[in-house]
């Protein structure tokens, strides 16, 4: 495929390694991680600050800001020291907030109206505090009652997000125990891609508070349980009145951060900066909020439809794994409810293991699974992937690209 100087192209991909909840990162506010994302991103492209245009930032769980710390990518880029005259907008798209960051940066250099962008994303749900309504005014005689939202993970008015996915699932004919199945190998393929390197290109540690006055470096995802298996999966029990989904087949609360820097054709060539992958398509989508776990089908086959390709032709695809149950029912709508062409999807899904594994710090996912799909595209020499996210109340953002050959 021929390139054209207008071609929106991806120059850098960076991310923190991913924590669990109350792990290595529990006492680094989402905005710090922003802040080391930012920077190394800029670094490994060779750029400044200066040379950006537009910063978006993605963040879901704005509860951990508050007004004391909220419009988070404007803190986030004036503490990474970039241009106080550096246009900023904070995002809450769920878990679609920085891949709808791409999205807008793209959006904005495909006008004419900047060369160059920044999406970032960040979270630390081990951050977000217990609250206590009324309690401002005084409760009286009344019990003080400390509620905690992140139990169940559901929205005002709305059943739990685990138990519309198991649903779902059951709906399209997906058992337990392939949603097990799934997460057991999410597992293993971290373990296999973390032991050949694979995610060397994208990680940048992150500085702890020092031990006995020694400086202490978070360098790998906190997440993943290789040493799992079947059985153990098996004995835990299902949450959230769900049929399906357990704690095993299912991410973390955790924390990290992604940023990714994309920049128009021309202006990478006249700077001397190279693409590392060209985005080819963009889309959003929305759905009835209970079916969330098949957005990812239908937001990719919008995006692939914008590309006039096909899933045929991707050689990556990676869904982020909200639930075993999301990136299983949704490589299924994708095969048209064919077996052996669904069963052939799934092995070009998730090649790296996926969120089961390396985790979902909400706002910062949709950058991950972009870069990890670039990345392993990179180290292939070359091909069409295609990366697919659902975010709450049936949100869905995906991304096409391709990385030339060698």
């Amino acid at each position: 495929m021929m390139s054209n100087k207008d071609d929106v192209v991806i120059v850098s991909g960076v991310r923190t390694p991913f924590s669990k909840f109350g792990g290595a990162l529990r006492e680094i506010h989402s905005t710090h991680l922003g802040v080391i994302v930012i920077r190394e991103s800029l670094k490994r492209a060779g750029l400044k600050g200066e040379d950006l245009d537009e910063l978006y930032y993605g963040m879901c769980d704005q509860a951990e800001a508050a007004l004391y710390d909220n419009v988070n990518g404007r803190q986030a880029l004036l503490r990474a020291g970039l241009p106080d005259t550096l246009v900023s907008l904070t995002i809450d798209r769920a878990c679609c907030s920085s891949l709808c960051a791409v999205q807008l940066g793209r959006r904005s250099i495909l006008l004419g109206e900047a060369d160059t962008c920044m999406a970032v994303g960040a979270e630390n749900m081990s951050n977000t505090p217990l609250l206590i309504n009324g309690h401002r005014w005084g409760q009286g005689m009344k019990p003080l009652l400390v509620q905690d939202y992140l139990n169940p993970i559901t929205y005002r008015e709305y059943t739990p997000l685990g138990r519309d996915a198991g649903e779902i699932a059951i709906e399209h004919g997906i058992s337990r125990e392939e949603q097990d199945a799934w997460a057991l190998g999410s597992h293993r393929k971290w373990a296999a891609a973390d032991q050949a390197g694979k995610f060397n290109d994208e990680l940048v540690s992150v500085e702890l508070p020092p031990k006995k006055g020694q400086p202490v470096f978070f360098t790998k995802d906190e997440l993943p349980r290789p040493d799992t298996t079947m059985e153990a999966l098996a004995k835990l029990k299902t949450i959230y009145g769900s049929p399906t989904v357990t704690a095993g087949n299912a991410p973390g609360l955790d924390a990290g951060a992604t940023a990714v820097i994309i920049m128009r054709r021309s202006r990478a060539e006249e700077i001397g900066v190279k693409p590392l992958a060209t985005i080819l398509s963009m889309a959003s989508s929305a759905g009835e909020p209970r079916r969330m776990a098949e957005l990812p089908a239908k937001v990719i086959g919008q995006a692939l439809q914008k590309a006039d390709l096909t899933i045929d032709d991707m050689d990556v695809i990676e869904i982020n794994e909200a639930f075993a149950a999301v990136t299983l029912v949704s490589t299924k709508m994708l095969a048209g409810g064919d077996e052996a062409k669904w069963r052939k999807l799934l092995e070009k899904t998730n090649p790296n293991g996926g969120a089961i594994a390396i985790g979902h710090p909400v706002g910062a996912s949709g950058g991950r699974i972009l870069m990890t799909m670039m990345y392993e595209l990179r180290r292939r020499g070359g091909g069409y992937g295609v990366c697919g996210i659902c975010g709450g109340l049936a949100q869905g953002d995906a991304c096409v690209i391709r990385v030339d050959g060698k």
